[in-house]
């Protein structure tokens, strides 16, 4: 395949202004292994970053920033406290595909967090927002090949607080200590507001992901009313101000979000990933909100994509973009991201699949 990165491509898709020349591929997320295996060598440097999305055929390189920083590892450090290691729990298991299979991963903690009191809360280093690190964001524009833009992957807002407190802890609370839950929402918030405009600043950065899992596979975690309190009006504070910089905003969030996807509308969201296939059905949200939203992924995680074959993986893209793709406002991608459990071949015929029947006008 000729490689012509051209972000208007992914543009027109995501702000449902007809059909680009085609399909767009779009990954928030693609784990280190997957791209080390595809390039055939390690990703070391922001050069090599650049260079996989670039090949893989993208027209935007996924970079992380905002108040998901405070999750990695290296923010608590020893020097701010023991609690450092409490952050995430640690476990190892055959992850990968690549590496020889067992790696370790971290994981959210499920029930006690670092903040479940007031005092926990007072002790907290909160970030400012000047203090998160933006390198990466700023490092990537003296890469990108030309039609290229990033696309910063933020978050979270409603996640972070019951990241932050366990998820147990966090669930009663709402029953309990609905301040303490008020108070982190807000300081949540507060700091992230700041890291998007400081994100807005770079004029190389093309549109903005704001991930947050609201549900899983049958139905929100929360009440709704909990999110249009506490949750929504922020998105449409944060939607307003990347559409002033003409920039459109891309919402994530696993599972089921069918009850609030008019609230996602209202916001002002101009696409909608990952679409898993076990929760939602791409097709009928097609129908109904095809007018107002891109879709964006639905690539089956559960078994094409992970235990498929190729040739199952291309027939699954293939009736995608046949069934999806017409009129524009599809992305081609995975139910979620693509982990280090997903075979190369099967990363690769995704891609390819595209390139072959994703041309419009379309024939599939």
């Amino acid at each position: 395949m000729k490689l012509d990165p051209d972000f208007t491509r992914i543009h027109t898709a995501l702000t449902l202004k007809g059909e680009p020349d085609r399909v767009p591929l779009a990954e928030a997320s693609i784990d280190y292994d997957v791209k080390c295996a595809f390039l055939g060598r390690p990703v070391q440097t922001i050069s090599d970053e650049v260079e996989f999305w670039y090949r893989a055929g993208y027209d935007f390189v996924s970079i992380q920033a905002g108040f998901r920083e405070v999750f990695w590892p290296h923010y608590l450090s020893p020097k701010k406290g023991e609690k450092a290691q409490d952050m995430t729990r640690k476990i190892k298991g055959d992850y990968t595909l690549y590496q020889g299979g067992t790696t370790e991963r971290s994981w959210a903690p499920e029930g006690k967090g670092l903040i479940t009191n007031w005092d926990e809360f007072k002790d907290f280093p909160w970030p400012k927002a000047e203090d998160l690190d933006y390198s990466m964001v700023e490092k990537v524009k003296a890469h990108l090949p030309p039609g290229m833009k990033a696309i910063v992957y933020m978050g979270y807002i409603y996640t972070s607080v019951w990241w932050l407190m366990g998820f147990e802890t966090f669930c009663f609370a709402l029953r309990e200590n609905l301040g303490l839950v008020e108070a982190i929402q807000e300081k949540v918030k507060e700091i992230q507001s700041e890291a998007l405009k400081v994100i807005l600043g770079f004029d190389h950065v093309g549109a903005v992901w704001h991930p947050d899992d609201i549900a899983y596979t049958e139905a929100l975690i929360v009440s709704p009313a909990y999110l249009r309190k506490y949750v929504f009006p922020w998105y449409k504070w944060a939607v307003d101000l990347c559409r002033q910089r003409g920039l459109p905003s891309i919402y994530h969030s696993d599972g089921k979000v069918t009850e609030v996807i008019p609230d996602l509308i209202d916001c002002g969201f101009a696409a909608l990933h990952p679409i898993e296939p076990k929760a939602m059905d791409i097709g009928e949200l097609k129908q109904e909100y095809g007018r107002s939203l891109c879709l964006i992924g639905n690539i089956d995680l559960g078994y094409t994509l992970t235990r498929g074959t190729p040739a199952e993986v291309e027939e699954e893209v293939r009736l995608r973009i046949k069934e999806i793709g017409p009129g524009g406002g599809y992305c081609v991608g995975s139910s979620n991201s693509v982990p280090s459990y997903v075979p190369l071949a099967n990363f690769n015929a995704m891609r390819e699949s595209t390139f072959k029947y994703g041309g419009y006008p379309l024939q599939v």
